[in-house]
């Protein structure tokens, strides 16, 4: 399938050819873009684009969880929120739920759809309401959704706080009389009420503390085993990713270069900016000397990318074709896939 979208300014080409549903597979995304506009001149027309997702391709299997990982301002948060369509309209590619163009559907189906998929934000405190207590912030959707018999609401409420690791008098109470743990589990309380199938976890850890980590990331891992959930864990700490997740992906300027089990890209990374990211982990030990790969320049802007690979201003493997051509996705093994031209012999 092949399309274009135009402004009066610029064009944006849409290539890709369209997947065929794996039931296997509770979310496909195809060659999935996100472009934002940048508006400039005296009558603010469009002059070019922040490609901030520019073609990711990946499937995920229903009960498992994929960790989505790369430097600040890769992509990661972009891709997850246009997955669940908090983003206005995809600039191209394919988005399938349950089989189900996501993009596709009326605003009414896209409703019913908001309960089976849902978003754990970065950042606990900016995310909740402190006008609301937190027996309404969890119950509010479940009430706007109708999950439940009125009669049977406040006990509902009270067994998803209970899930979570919440007392229900923490009912009665707001959101800035809680620590920054008790307010990600107000967060996943607020998504788990509404009986998800997908959560997208927007580094649900980052802004806590590393004994709260722990206990956050067990409780994630238990409610997944509780109640099948499939999780896009998006984070930049590569320990709890490799902790929490079956498979990985790693994002560099809106791709995704390197994607396989969990497994298999621990311990055998292909792609050179994989490399350097896990170069980076730190090593519990005094008497490890680590190799570190230090990358040499900033990360280009999303607006204006590299041609070729993206990735060849910073590589010490570049080759004079990686300046000019793009390399693709490549099954290096089974189900270990890399985008680099140093695999394509």
């Amino acid at each position: 399938m092949a399309g274009k979208t135009t402004t009066p300014d610029l064009t944006i080409t849409n290539d890709f050819t369209p997947v065929t549903y794996d039931e296997q597979y509770i979310l496909m995304v195809n060659a999935l873009k996100k472009y934002f506009p940048i508006k400039g001149g005296l009558v603010s027309k469009t002059v070019g684009y922040v490609k901030a997702v520019d073609g990711v391709t990946f499937n995920l299997k229903r009960g498992t969880t994929m960790g989505l990982v790369g430097e600040s301002g890769c992509g990661k948060t972009t891709t997850g929120r246009t997955i669940l369509r908090l983003s206005g309209e995809k600039t191209g590619g394919q988005v399938l739920f349950n089989g189900q163009e996501v993009y596709d559907i009326s605003p009414k189906e896209m409703r019913s759809l908001r309960t089976k998929m849902q978003i754990i934000f970065q950042d606990p405190f900016s995310s909740l309401s402190p006008r609301l207590p937190v027996g309404e912030i969890i119950g509010e959707a479940v009430r706007e959704h109708n999950l439940v018999p009125k009669h049977e609401f406040n006990d509902y409420i009270d067994q998803v706080m209970d899930n979570c690791g919440l007392q229900p008098f923490h009912k009665d109470r707001y959101p800035h009389e809680f620590s920054g743990g008790q307010r990600q589990r107000i967060c996943i309380a607020r998504a788990l009420a509404l009986n998800p199938e997908f959560v997208v976890c927007d580094e649900p850890v980052s802004a806590l503390d590393v004994s709260i980590q722990a206990q956050i990331i067990n409780l994630l891992k238990e409610l997944q085993e509780k109640y099948k959930l499939t999780y896009l864990f998006i984070s930049h700490d590569l320990s709890v990713v490799e902790h929490i997740s079956d498979s990985v992906g790693v994002m560099y300027l809106g791709n995704l270069v390197e994607y396989g089990e969990t497994r298999d890209i621990f311990k055998n990374p292909l792609h050179p900016y994989t490399k350097a990211l896990f170069s980076a982990i730190p090593v519990p030990d005094p008497t490890v000397r680590m190799n570190r790969i230090v990358l040499e320049g900033s990360i280009p802007s999303p607006a204006n990318p590299p041609s070729g690979c993206k990735f060849h201003t910073r590589c010490a493997n570049c080759m004079e074709r990686c300046k000019h051509e793009a390399p693709v996705q490549r099954e290096v093994e089974p189900g270990h896939y890399v985008v680099c031209h140093l695999y394509d012999q």
